[in-house]
């Protein structure tokens, strides 16, 4: 299985308007988004691609662990991040943080990631990471970044 770690920007006219655009920077999606929690199945191989969403039709479920950051305070920044770890079966676990600065985010994603693995008694190779992040200079704007496992139609 690949899942794809995709991540985007946007500014808009409202809250919504910014996170709308965040998502068409990270995938041109025009999907329902249906929200995961972290675990990584056996035998997946995870990919960072932008817009790996191109060319799938309208109105798909698609299925994602999210981090979404939101800020409309002129001069602050929004962060989003995703964490993971994967051991040699290719099984793993996502975590996903966000904030007003890239170092906040950076150490969550690595304190939470330390203690997750502690508790579970496993060997897992390094942690990696994906960030983006935007400052609001006079819109709203949102930071995300996603891991997109599924796409699926309706009718499936």
């Amino acid at each position: 299985m690949h899942i794809y770690v995709t991540s985007g920007t946007g500014t808009g006219s409202t809250p919504l308007a910014a996170f709308d655009a965040a998502v068409m920077a990270a995938s041109e999606s025009n999907h329902n988004m249906i929200y995961l929690s972290c675990f990584i199945p056996p035998g997946s191989v995870i990919v960072r691609a932008q817009n790996p969403l191109l060319l799938k039709s309208w109105g798909q479920r698609i299925y994602v662990v999210m981090s979404r950051q939101d800020t409309s305070e002129l001069g602050q920044e929004a962060w989003a991040s995703l964490g993971w770890v994967q051991d040699q079966s290719g099984r793993g676990m996502f975590v996903e943080h966000h904030g007003g600065s890239k170092e906040t985010v950076h150490n969550a994603i690595q304190a939470t990631l330390k203690f997750m693995i502690t508790s579970r008694k496993m060997d897992f190779g390094p942690i990696e990471y994906e960030f983006t992040g935007i400052k609001c200079e006079d819109q709203p704007v949102c930071a995300i970044t996603m891991a997109v496992y599924k796409i699926e139609n309706w009718e499936s």
